[in-house]
């Protein structure tokens, strides 16, 4: 099947009504935050996206994203492979309400729609793969250079001991 380009915004309502499906890629281009969180990624993320509507006639679109990015390790400074296989389940609000968010199942994340009714499903998937990248970047302990045996974390000057302000209390209570 030949990669194509996915639309920018889509009306998630319409969509599912009209069981849509796209299977295609996002130029990493078009994600600015998530290239400024990652030391390389790979030009495409390859994505596969389906829209429907489950038994009680809720809208959601669920899919699957994946692709090759490089991170830096915290400990040695060196960068290092990690792919990203992210699976997403959403359905869109027309608010961010609390009340609206609590009649949703479980199974479904919220995403609020636009005045037209459209999401922009660029920058959502660049929030799911920002969400699935590690807190600490860092290598399998076995394959960095850094061993923790050679790690070196300083020393702590010991504490000049200060008089208990209190002392002068315990001289009174002699009796």
């Amino acid at each position: 099947m030949q990669k194509v380009k996915l639309p920018k915004q889509v009306d998630p309502v319409k969509s599912a009504t009209l069981r849509s499906d796209y299977q295609g890629v996002v130029l990493s281009s078009e994600m600015p935050r998530l290239l400024g969180a990652v030391a390389d990624i790979a030009k495409e993320v390859d994505v596969e996206v389906k829209f429907a509507k489950d038994e009680q006639g809720l809208t959601y679109f669920q899919g699957h994203m994946a692709c090759a990015t490089s991170l830096v390790c915290e400990r040695c400074n060196e960068v290092f492979d990690h792919p990203l296989d992210v699976s997403f389940c959403f359905s869109p609000v027309q608010s961010a309400k609390e009340e609206d968010e609590d009649e949703l199942p479980e199974v479904y994340e919220p995403v609020e729609v636009d005045d037209h009714g459209e999401i922009n499903l660029f920058q959502i998937f660049e929030d799911e793969l920002i969400l699935s990248l590690p807190i600490v970047a860092l290598h399998a302990e076995k394959d960095c250079k850094q061993k923790r045996d050679k790690m070196s974390f300083g020393t702590i000057e010991p504490v000049d001991e200060r008089p208990n302000p209190f002392a002068v209390l315990k001289e009174l209570k002699r009796d």
